[in-house]
């Protein structure tokens, strides 16, 4: 398994930006397919983005599409949150999944991190 841990979460204005760093450490990084998610408070947790193993391939929900951009360096996943919403106010999770997974569905990912809380004020 490998290790996560998020860091760069906090309170921001609408339109505001925020870094979220993901750290692994473990079994090697490079073999996963890294994402993330959010949870509202009174919601279920949700997909926001993913990067393939290689960086090459990327995805994200319809929600943040054009506004974030989730890139991998060494043993560490980005996601940069730009002209954030209220509605973007969450915890947000670092996830870890395999090649052979649904990399948005949770029951596939194989390793969480603890969350960053990322609040938006308007």
């Amino acid at each position: 398994q490998v290790q996560l841990v998020e860091s760069g979460g906090g309170l921001v204005q609408v339109g505001g930006s925020l870094r979220l760093s993901c750290a692994a450490s473990g079994r090697t990084f490079s073999n996963y397919f890294m994402g993330w998610f959010r949870q509202a408070p009174g919601k279920e947790r949700e997909f926001v983005a993913a990067i393939s193993e290689s960086g090459h391939y990327t995805d994200y929900a319809d929600s943040v599409k054009g506004r974030f951009t989730i890139s991998r360096a060494k043993n560490t996943v980005y996601v940069q949150l730009n002209n954030l919403k209220p509605e973007d106010t969450a915890v947000y999770f670092c996830a870890a999944s395999t090649a052979y997974s649904d990399h948005r569905k949770i029951d596939d990912i194989r390793s969480w991190g603890q969350g960053t809380q990322v609040t938006v004020s308007s």
